[in-house]
């Protein structure tokens, strides 16, 4: 349970039911949602292309929603605020990504979506709010569209990946990176990726 915004007076009342923590969401079947599927080995035609849709994350009753995104290097993310509430958007760059620039915005009611560039892969980028210091969300920055985020059950879909094969890593906030190997073969393929918690 995320105490602290049940408790809050203002953000309370922008939310219905009990808030959880998001670290771990599993689903049928022991699927593990939030998870970052991409093509480690993609193709050099994709390289910096723009993904099918854009790149967006809400704050939502005093939450970031979805709590995790993707998104592609040199491509615009949208980040917009529905609450009726004050906060600020903050990213620390890291010695790792120092191109990743660090900001910190306010966002008032009503204000419009700021719009941010990553201009290098960072897996994650790690957004929070100084006002509700229980906010966190995530940024999956990628140099390529051939990545998906698993829903509530674990499943994801890559489109447009040419036929081929390929190596995915399967990366999560909390339970680290896997990889697997895929062989793309008339626009399709299955796959199946474990992570294990220790």
């Amino acid at each position: 349970e995320i105490a602290p915004l049940k408790a809050d007076p203002t953000c309370s009342k922008l939310i219905t039911g009990t808030p959880m923590t998001r670290s771990y969401v599993v689903g049928a079947g022991a699927g593990l949602a939030n998870v970052l599927v991409y093509v480690k080995n993609a193709p050099a035609a994709g390289k910096g292309k723009a993904p099918a849709t854009p790149s967006v994350i809400d704050q939502k009753g005093c939450l970031y929603e979805p709590y995790v995104i993707g998104a592609v290097t040199g491509h615009p993310v949208e980040i917009r605020s529905s609450d009726p509430v004050m906060h600020n958007v903050w990213f620390q760059k890291s010695s790792a990504t120092p191109a990743n620039a660090t900001f910190n915005d306010a966002m008032a009611p009503g204000s419009k979506p700021k719009i941010k560039t990553f201009t290098s892969p960072e897996v994650f980028v790690k957004l929070t709010c100084s006002v509700h210091p229980w906010m966190v969300g995530y940024i999956a920055v990628v140099d390529s569209p051939y990545f998906s985020v698993t829903d509530k059950d674990g499943n994801f879909s890559i489109a447009g990946l040419p036929d081929g094969k390929y190596t995915l890593g399967v990366k999560h906030v909390k339970a680290g990176e896997s990889t697997v190997e895929v062989d793309v073969a008339g626009g399709n393929a299955k796959v199946a990726a474990t992570l294990e918690v220790k």
